[in-house]
């Protein structure tokens, strides 16, 4: 007998109505920190000295002067989310987020972030979000193809997405360094105890090799591998800090005590590689993004998004 369904009280209801509102336009704030790249918002703060109200703002970036009152819709949103601050006279200024999104602003060296949300929140991924019911439904015979697949029949970093759209395959694989060049220095900064006794390593994926570089400027006596796609490693100019590898790593991986994957692996992708390589793996430190030494032992810096894993018989 199906149970009884209980009727939401008035109350309920009313936070039933305002909680649908929120989730059905949660893509706003998304939207509106694109809209704030694709100004110059936060390059137009930091120029006009890191403090700007709405009508700097406007002279700043140009902007038609019917469109301050939307200007300021976006500037709250973003300070609503952290994206920037704001005092109650309405003057805007940076936050840790907006500020790595600066034109010029170094970060570790590298520059800033902007491919990522611009990535994430392109057409390609937009429209396959739109796909999602269509996709659930579709029956498919195995390999079952991710959303992003079913409906461009192409897929990131994929020879198939330089066919499709090669700008936006730019941009992705632009967004996967922008990842990798951020977090690389605060590894070494925080988590040096992870390298002790590593005299080996294979980053995979490790696209131009910004990853490795750090690690050997910060442990010189690491030897570290490079491993990528042809594609990828041929553009790439050979420093002798380290080793470039063209190939794939669902093939073969280069020998080394540890092997490095960034967050952007699915767990199964993680899964099979391991399996293949005889690594040591826990699939529930996989999925809370831990980290392993060579001996096998969890580490307890896990802030990073990279996991390490160790391999004794090399």
């Amino acid at each position: 007998m199906a149970a009884e369904m209980t009727v939401p009280s008035d109350a309920q209801l009313i936070k039933a109505q305002a909680d649908l509102q929120r989730h059905s336009l949660t893509y706003l704030t998304s939207m509106s920190l694109r809209c704030a790249i694709e100004l110059g918002i936060p390059t137009a703060i930091h120029r006009l000295g890191g403090t700007a109200s709405l009508p700097d703002l406007m002279a700043a970036l140009s902007l038609p002067p019917p469109k301050e009152p939307f200007l300021s819709r976006v500037l709250r949103l973003l300070a609503k989310s952290d994206a920037l601050a704001c005092t109650e006279d309405g003057v805007y200024s940076l936050t840790p987020l907006s500020y790595i999104l600066v034109d010029g602003v170094l970060i570790d060296g590298e520059a800033r972030q902007i491919a990522f949300p611009l990535a994430v929140t392109s057409r390609y991924h937009m429209e396959s979000g739109l796909g999602l019911a269509d996709w659930f439904k579709n029956d498919r015979a195995l390999p079952v193809p991710s959303p992003f697949e079913h409906v461009h029949a192409a897929a990131p970093f994929d020879e198939s997405m330089t066919l499709l759209d090669p700008e936006t395959d730019k941009l992705f694989y632009e967004a996967l360094a922008a990842h990798d060049h951020m977090g690389i220095g605060t590894v070494v900064r925080e988590c040096r105890g992870l390298f002790n006794g590593l005299q080996s390593l294979t980053d995979c994926c490790g696209g131009d090799g910004t990853t490795a570089r750090a690690i050997v400027k910060a442990f010189p006596h690491i030897k570290c591998n490079v491993l990528d796609l042809p594609k990828v490693i041929e553009k790439v100019p050979s420093d002798g800090v380290v080793n470039y590898v063209a190939g794939d790593m669902f093939h073969t991986v280069p020998p080394a005590q540890a092997v490095m994957l960034k967050i952007f692996f699915s767990i199964p992708a993680c899964s099979t590689l391991l399996e293949r390589r005889g690594l040591h793996q826990d699939p529930r430190s996989m999925q809370e993004g831990h980290t392993f030494p060579r001996n096998g032992r969890k580490s307890d810096h896990h802030r990073h998004s990279a996991w390490i894993f160790s391999r004794d018989n090399i």
